[in-house]
């Protein structure tokens, strides 16, 4: 890009030079891959933190990114570039089909070890872990051992997440009326998500790139949204981490535009309800 180019944009508009090493940069940090189309995602998610920084635009954040090392704006960007916004039980085709038939399937499976866990892949702030214990609790399963994992790359979200809080309008968007007074507390101008639910919720940070096994194992992974972020080779690579913490016969529930088909052909497609699942092929070790 020329320089006479760069002055008719302006001086807030990054230029295409460093839009090239945020591109470059955000790969390398968290492996989402940001198209020459997405100049307008990064443009919202960073001119907020440009004016909480005080700086002048998104060119001068990039040059403090090349030239200091200031570990507190790496992580300020990271979390503004993997905050992904989620809602209580987003999507309801999923849960309809989950409560229907998947886990009165996994109760009969584990009634004697009265047991089931599950791994919520990118908790973000916590709604859709919660949805689950809620769902859970609501079909008499209460006193068995539910474990709900939830993993986030984002530290800002988990911390919401493990608190529990949410504002007024993030318990009206999903949330029907009468689990709000049953499973949350009111605390101020928040609401609160009860103890006996946070109790069965566990968050932690974790790159869905690197290893997983100290997760253990999970009969169901919701990794919703997430895929579409990433280029071909890293989708790979999460979908084998997902599939190496799956039981056996453990279903795995991607996002509406994602599927693993000329990704990892070991996992098969289970159409459940209204919904799409997808499970390890039985014929493969």
């Amino acid at each position: 890009m020329t320089g006479t180019t760069a002055e008719r944009r302006g001086p807030e508009e990054i230029t295409g030079e460093n839009f090239v090493f945020l591109q470059r940069w955000v790969h390398q940090e968290t492996g989402i891959v940001l198209d020459d189309g997405k100049r307008y995602l990064v443009d919202a998610r960073l001119t907020p933190l440009v004016r909480d920084e005080g700086l002048q635009s998104l060119n001068e954040l990039c040059n403090l990114l090349r030239a200091t090392r200031a570990p507190h704006l790496n992580r300020k960007v990271l979390e503004a570039m993997t905050t992904n916004e989620t809602l209580f039980f987003r999507d309801l085709a999923p849960f309809d089909a989950l409560r229907e038939t998947i886990i009165p399937e996994l109760v009969e499976r584990n009634r004697a070890i009265r047991a089931l866990r599950f791994w919520s892949a990118a908790a973000s702030s916590g709604q859709e872990a919660y949805s689950l214990a809620m769902m859970l609790v609501e079909m008499g399963l209460g006193d068995w051992n539910i474990r709900i994992h939830g993993t986030d790359l984002s530290e800002q979200m988990l911390e919401r997440a493990r608190a529990g809080q949410y504002l007024q309008i993030e318990v009206n968007r999903g949330l029907p009326a009468r689990y709000l007074v049953k499973y949350f507390e009111r605390e101020g101008l928040e609401w609160r998500v009860q103890e006996r639910l946070r109790r069965m919720v566990r968050f932690e940070r974790r790159d869905l790139r690197e290893p997983m096994a100290s997760l253990g194992t999970f009969d169901v992974v919701l990794c919703r949204n997430v895929l579409i972020y990433f280029d071909v080779e890293t989708k790979k690579r999460i979908l084998g981490q997902i599939r190496s913490r799956m039981e056996p016969r453990g279903y795995l529930l991607l996002g509406a535009a994602e599927t693993t088909f000329g990704l990892d052909n070991r996992f098969e497609r289970k159409p459940v309800g209204g919904a799409v699942f997808y499970q390890i092929r039985e014929q493969c070790e």
